[in-house]
């Protein structure tokens, strides 16, 4: 098996990550990974729990002269966002990511590179088999399932680990220290769909959109990018003014915390009305192509004739409720901070939209770093949902991480950040939620704080991650580590 990366630094940081990108590793698809994990810290000799949730701890000693220093906790998830191009052959549960250098960027061909959060992993390896970096006593934790729940860290038992200082790595930008982020909460609506046997003269077609760039729903929610939900619902709205057809499916997006990309709504008409269709379609080509041509210059939308004929369709009744509740379906910025410039307070993300056998089913992310604000966008998509007639639910709700003005932790990361580069590092608040907030919940009194290198265009098939600046963290955090005596 080829090594894309043996001639990188630091050798074993890209060594381990380059493992890690050969073991399918989606959400809910963590079992290989959290194994691996075991058998490496069995390899090394080191004391190891792997819980019910498939969380994995693993502790380390400290060094000589590190032994009775306060113990800190190294943290990161296993899970990655499972993206592809249309047309890219990938199999998630078994094929390995190809990786590929670009200059000082490493990608995934065609697919996310799970930099988010493998980069983490990755480091704190490095870490437990080195046999000559100073440091503290060390408990490393990778917990499951973040990108879609964080069931994982809502599963942890406090209990297995000592540490009360806490470093997340799961930060993408250099020189930018979090410090406090967004809680959040998913949502569904569930539309019941009543089917209805098609008709002789009717024809079928697909109407798709394509080309945006999408991205991850906290960290890039301010910039603008279409939401391809959203677009198609627009289309179908203006569309069904004016021509009567109906739904034969809708779907669109792959998961609630990205902004979906793509969608596609197969439709069901009379044949001499296809024509007309087509020219509305073009119409909102040329309108989103003017819309977006900042932010998603490739956006397109298409319709394409089919030639298969569908046995049933939804009624006129669940198209029009489909199609009012996609249009008038909350997502976007709702509010933004007073208190923090240009930092995001609360949002929505409709991020997937799902044609099962009796139902359509519209998957949110909401996020906001203030509670009330939190529950108010949930309580007003409940009002909407519950008005087209569908059925409302939540899951996996989580807390947010409130700054600590008291932090010694981030004192430590000051200190070495300016001795290191001469500058201070920026101390922020982010839109996106990390695990941090729940760890607050379980563990009441820890210091933490959040870093990472430079990762760019996370939950999308460009996904990449800077080489020269994978390097300059892992020194940071080297350096830290020897500071925490």
């Amino acid at each position: 098996m080829s090594n894309v990366l043996k001639d990188l630094k630091p050798n074993d940081v890209f060594k381990y990550f380059e493992e890690i990108t050969r073991i399918p590793r989606g959400s809910g698809n963590e079992k290989g990974i959290s194994d691996y994990l075991v058998a490496f810290a069995k390899e090394h000799n080191l004391e190891v729990i792997q819980d019910e949730a498939l969380n994995v701890i693993i502790k380390k000693p400290g060094t000589s002269g590190y032994e009775n220093a306060p113990t800190v906790i190294l943290q990161g998830h296993m899970d990655m966002v499972n993206e592809k191009n249309q047309g890219t052959e990938h199999d998630f549960d078994k094929d390995p990511l190809k990786l590929r250098i670009e200059g000082d960027m490493i990608y995934a061909t065609g697919t996310t590179l799970g930099a988010d959060n493998g980069i983490a992993i990755a480091y704190a390896m490095a870490l437990l088999a080195s046999k000559d970096i100073a440091h503290p006593p060390v408990e490393v934790l990778v917990t499951t399932d973040e990108e879609t729940g964080m069931s994982g860290a809502m599963a942890l038992n406090p209990e297995h680990l000592n540490g009360r200082m806490l470093i997340n790595i799961d930060s993408e930008e250099e020189g930018k220290l979090l410090v406090s982020c967004a809680g959040g909460v998913r949502t569904t609506s569930a539309l019941g769909i009543n089917w209805e046997s098609s008709k002789q003269n009717e024809t079928y077609a697909v109407i798709r959109i394509r080309g945006l760039k999408g991205g991850h729903s906290g960290m890039e929610i301010h910039k603008g990018r279409g939401n391809a939900n959203k677009l198609m619902g627009r289309v179908l709205h203006d569309v069904l003014s004016t021509i009567d057809f109906q739904l034969v499916s809708l779907n669109g997006g792959a998961k609630n915390n990205a902004i979906p990309r793509e969608a596609d709504a197969v439709i069901a008409l009379d044949n001499t009305k296809i024509e007309a269709v087509k020219a509305k379609v073009e119409e909102w080509n040329k309108v989103f192509k003017n819309e977006f041509k900042v932010s998603d210059a490739d956006v397109k939308v298409q319709i394409e004739a089919l030639n298969s004929k569908f046995e049933k369709i939804f009624s006129k009744d669940t198209t029009k409720k489909a199609v009012e509740l996609l249009f008038v379906y909350p997502s976007g910025i709702q509010t933004m901070s007073m208190e923090i410039k240009d930092l995001v307070q609360s949002s929505t993300n409709l991020g997937v939209v799902t044609t099962f056998e009796n139902e359509v089913h519209y998957d949110s992310a909401t996020r906001s770093s203030v509670k009330s604000l939190k529950y108010d966008a949930v309580d007003q998509t409940k009002v909407i949902a519950e008005a087209m007639g569908a059925k409302f639910s939540t899951q996996s709700d989580y807390p947010d991480w409130q700054y600590n003005a008291e932090s010694k932790l981030r004192k430590i990361f000051e200190k070495v950040y300016k001795d290191i580069n001469g500058i201070d590092p920026e101390i922020v608040a982010i839109h996106a939620g990390v695990e941090c907030g729940l760890f607050k919940e379980k563990f009441g009194e820890i210091d933490m704080i959040s870093f990472g290198p430079n990762l760019y265009d996370v939950h999308t098939p460009e996904e990449h991650m800077s080489i020269s600046s994978t390097q300059r963290m892992w020194d940071y955090l080297v350096e830290v580590l020897k500071e925490m005596k």
